[in-house]
């Protein structure tokens, strides 16, 4: 496993194959529910954009916009059927970031951890491994394809099993504070944590599972605003944007 920042001669690129955990929040607009085409179309061009430098890009997409299964649990669903219904959801946002970014010429491939072959490939690493090398950006759905697991959780396993160099979480707030910056006006912005720090103070960055993973496997995780034009480049081209979860 390499989570090290390997500088690729001739690119400018800190991290050449990236993970991008996209919560459903980000095919949306503040307030709504379901896809939003604005939001869509930015997200596809951001993807774009970074994998024009030469980063291979692949994504694990979230459903939340749709549906999500903890909240249907909570509220009395069978929580085995409820997270089946959230790991379709995000089925249909892979599918719908892959006809944006087809839209936009960019070769992907959706690949999903339930079977659901009329619509997208099944997910076998080492296909999932040869689409990267190929330039195609990579979109995962279905989560792990098991209940009880988050999309967090499932995007450090796949960063594992691709071999990523770096999970980039695209939120809407720059970074991690240790406070509500919306809340308070006071709110302080890490610049850098550890994996550790980030357990022990339940910092909202990733879910403890997926945390455990990247700690023990040391493969940094970037959080940063996916709202802001460019930021993806910026990350994947080194510049100290958001907050860096690294080290222990």
């Amino acid at each position: 496993m390499t989570g090290d920042a390997d500088s690729i001669p001739g690119r400018g690129l800190t991290f050449k194959r990236a993970l991008i955990k996209v919560t459903g929040e980000a095919f949306t607009v503040p307030g709504k529910l379901g896809i939003e085409i604005s939001a869509l179309q930015h997200l596809a061009q951001e993807i774009k954009d970074a994998a024009s430098i030469g980063a291979q890009i692949a994504v694990v997409v979230g459903g939340g916009n749709i549906f999500r299964g903890a909240i249907a649990s909570e509220a009395g669903m069978d929580r085995v059927s409820a997270d089946n219904m959230g790991m379709l959801a995000t089925i249909i946002n892979g599918l719908a970031l892959q006809d944006a970014l087809e839209k936009k010429d960019v070769q992907t491939r959706l690949l999903t951890a339930i079977s659901i072959s009329q619509l997208a490939e099944p997910y076998v690493r080492r296909r999932a491994i040869r689409h990267l090398e190929k330039g195609r950006v990579v979109i995962f759905a279905g989560g792990t394809g098991n209940p009880y697991f988050t999309t967090d959780t499932a995007a450090s396993l796949r960063a594992m099993e691709i071999q990523a160099n770096v999970i980039l979480k695209a939120t809407k707030v720059d970074g991690v504070y240790d406070a509500d910056p919306v809340k308070f006006t006071d709110a302080r912005r890490y610049k850098e944590l550890k994996f550790i720090d980030v357990l022990k103070d339940n910092l909202k960055v990733m879910d403890a599972t997926a945390i455990s993973l990247c700690m023990d496997n040391q493969v940094p995780i970037v959080v940063f605003n996916i709202t802001v034009p460019g930021n993806i480049k910026r990350v994947l081209s080194g510049e100290n944007i958001g907050t860096i979860v690294r080290g222990v």
